[in-house]
């Protein structure tokens, strides 16, 4: 069974940071891709990051790049994305999910359709 496990999320004020863990399990870590979305209240789900576990690959958003920083633990199966600079804009439910073959698909990433299966998401509020 296939299970992801978010954490790390919290209330943290403007400027802060936060690290937040994806634990993956019930798939062959190393030939997967991992990304982390966002849903803000009232918008739609966006792509926040995505990291190949295959050759390490790293992918961004735009409103995220150079704040943000996507790694992985491939020995813990766990992903984990460092988030600095924090901005109010940035509160959101953030999920991960996984692409369990990656096939290049990472190179597709914010395509949520390309994933296979999702956390249940963390909290993160950022206070101005």
């Amino acid at each position: 069974e296939v299970q992801l496990v978010e954490s790390g999320g919290g209330l943290v004020q403007a400027g802060g940071s936060l690290r937040l863990s994806c634990a993956a399990s019930g798939f062959t870590f190393d030939d997967s891709a991992i990304g982390w979305f966002r849903q803000a209240p009232g918008k739609e789900r966006e792509g926040v990051s995505c990291i190949s576990s295959s050759d390490g690959s790293t992918y961004y958003a735009d409103s995220v790049k150079g704040r943000f920083t996507i790694s992985s633990d491939n020995a813990k199966n766990t992903v984990y994305l460092q988030m600095n600079s924090l901005a109010p804009e940035d509160t959101a439910v953030y999920y991960c999910a996984v692409m369990v073959t990656d096939y290049s698909r990472s190179h597709y990433w914010d395509y949520e359709s390309n994933y296979d299966y999702w956390g249940r998401g963390t909290q993160v509020t950022v206070s101005s």
